[in-house]
């Protein structure tokens, strides 16, 4: 299980527990997830990722790739027995526009933003084009099973 921490849309409590069943994840996990406003994100990714330019979400994870959800194997970030994923930051207002831009749903492209931070956190990335693949597939893999859709 991966509890929420923050404002969060029912989709994403949805969008956590499918990716924990997708991934066959055990033990229990927590995230923060935030919205910012445009400024907010770019003065974050120029302090962060030393890119001073507005981007769509930003991913913090604490661990690297994640099989077992475990006090014993992260005791240093636990919170109440649940392992601390890290954060997920996601620009509300890009999102607005993205979702506009791609002709879906802002819930959509904000479910979607999510669940790509939220694969950050759990050890996924997309520098290499192989391991964009994975991810894109994942990603649909998991709105898919929730019922959002392109």
């Amino acid at each position: 299980m991966i509890e929420l921490i923050g404002q969060t849309p029912p989709e994403f409590e949805a969008a956590a527990s499918e990716t924990f069943r997708a991934l066959g994840l055990k033990g229990e996990g927590v995230a923060e997830v935030e919205f910012v406003s445009r400024e907010e994100i770019r003065e974050l990714n120029a302090r962060t990722r030393q890119t001073d330019k507005v981007t769509d979400v930003l991913s913090f994870p604490m661990l690297g790739e994640i099989k077992e959800l475990s006090p014993e194997n992260y005791p240093y970030d636990c919170i109440g027995g649940k392992v601390m994923l890290g954060s997920v930051v996601i620009c509300e207002d890009v999102a607005k526009e993205q979702a506009e831009e791609y002709g879906h749903s802002e819930i959509r492209e904000k479910t979607y933003l999510f669940v790509h931070g939220l694969l950050h956190l759990l050890g996924y990335d997309h520098i290499e084009e192989s391991d964009r693949a994975v991810m894109r597939e994942a990603e649909e893999r998991i709105l898919s099973a929730i019922g959002i859709g392109r």
